[in-house]
């Protein structure tokens, strides 16, 4: 391989550059752990129960809030609702984000929500397995506690169950809880208002087999996930500082590259993609996200890792390559097509797979593709096909060492 600038370097020089990199990182580890809070925090609710009334139970039908001045008429329990005559249909689980006197903030830049059921054991009413629960349930939000609720997003969604009984299915043991897994609720990846509401419904219907078999459901506890306003703030400064500092790095190092004699060899093209696509996952256009309800920077932020992480490990695989004590001339990227093939169709494969889930929640942020049987069966296939394409890259490590 001809001579690349780092081997061109003096030793004193290349002693100051990596010693300035080393002060570089030890700063940032610093700012992250001394100043940066924690990155995200995650809020416990208890869904309360409303009651609807059969005049206001269609589609267009009014939102329940849980608690304030416009409070919904409330049941402690199902015995509550069962000898007042209520009907599992005119029972509404509901559920304010954030607390009271608290607002959320854009700060916090996503919302995930996690969902699990409290449900008891009866002889009368078993789990079955494979049951599936069917919830209709609806996102609304305001900016101000005098306005309305505006509709964000509605859906019938399903969960598959999966809940285990320790104690003994006997008579005695009625009225302990199952130990149910938690279960994927709702995913927004802009948090551009103030206050949310969350409405769930559990529509029961004997001819459909719709709800039957789940078990005697007594609460809901939702675990709402966001990233915290503080950890978001020194994350923007440092993606705002350094992102400068790596294009300047990135001109100089290209700029010596052009004042050569020779024409770039292929290493030091494949650095300096290397150095465009860090410069792409580390411009801060996060903060756009601040002013402007961009619920796709999620997934934005998902392609610019994996452009960085594709090109990462090309530049290994291509490193390993130009570094073999051989003769063979490899100065040309259609020699490593092998090896750099594989990962391309990997990283394509990823991109379809969040394309599948974080698309789709662009539209719906209540669904999952990991609650559904179609979802296992994707990933099942993408596993050994991202397995294989992962091999290439473990046979150039090899050459190292």
């Amino acid at each position: 391989m001809a001579g690349a600038i780092i081997e061109n370097m003096s030793t004193k020089k290349l002693v100051i550059v990596g010693v300035i990199l080393l002060l570089f990182q030890a700063f940032s580890f610093m700012v992250g752990g001394l100043i940066a809070p924690s990155p995200t925090t995650a809020v416990h609710y208890l869904a309360t129960k409303c009651v609807d009334t059969v005049k206001t139970h269609h589609k267009d039908s009014k939102w329940f809030m849980p608690w304030g001045p416009d409070q919904c008429s409330k049941i402690r329990d199902f015995d509550e609702a069962t000898a007042k005559r209520i009907e599992a249909n005119n029972i509404v689980f509901a559920v304010h984000i954030p607390l009271p006197n608290r607002e959320m903030s854009p700060w916090f830049q996503f919302m995930l929500v996690i969902l699990q059921f409290d449900i008891a054991f009866k002889m009368q009413n078993q789990i079955e397995d494979g049951s599936l629960v069917t919830m209709d349930v609806g996102l609304a939000y305001r900016d101000s506690t005098l306005s309305e609720w505006t509709e964000m997003a509605h859906s019938t969604e399903h969960r598959k169950l999966s809940c285990n009984f320790t104690a003994t299915m006997t008579y005695e043991n009625e009225g302990r809880y199952y130990e149910c897994d938690l279960l994927p609720f709702m995913e927004v990846g802009s948090v551009a208002h103030k206050y949310y509401l969350l409405n769930i419904r559990l529509p029961v219907n004997e001819r459909k087999k719709v709800n039957i078999g789940i078990g005697e459901i007594k609460d809901i506890r939702l675990v709402s996930i966001h990233q915290n306003g503080g950890f978001t703030k020194v994350w923007f400064a440092m993606k705002t500082f350094l992102t400068p500092s790596v294009l300047i790095i990135m001109i100089w190092y290209w700029r010596r590259i052009t004042q050569m004699t020779r024409p770039p060899v292929l290493l030091e093209k494949i650095i300096f993609a290397l150095g465009i696509s860090m410069t792409f996952i580390n411009i801060p256009v996060e903060w756009f996200s601040v002013g402007f309800n961009w619920t796709w920077m999620l997934l934005f932020g998902d392609i610019r890792q994996g452009i960085f992480y594709a090109m990462l490990l090309s530049f290994w695989i291509i490193f390993c390559g130009e570094h073999l004590m051989d003769q063979t001339e490899r100065n040309h990227f259609s020699v490593y097509w092998k090896q750099v093939g594989p990962i391309v169709f990997g990283s394509f494969c990823l991109f379809i797979f969040d394309m599948c889930e974080r698309g789709v929640q662009l539209k719906n942020p209540f669904y999952s593709i990991w609650a559904s049987d179609v979802g296992t069966e994707k990933l099942s296939f993408f596993k050994p096909v991202l397995s294989a394409c992962a091999s290439p890259l473990g046979s150039a490590m090899v050459c190292v060492t």
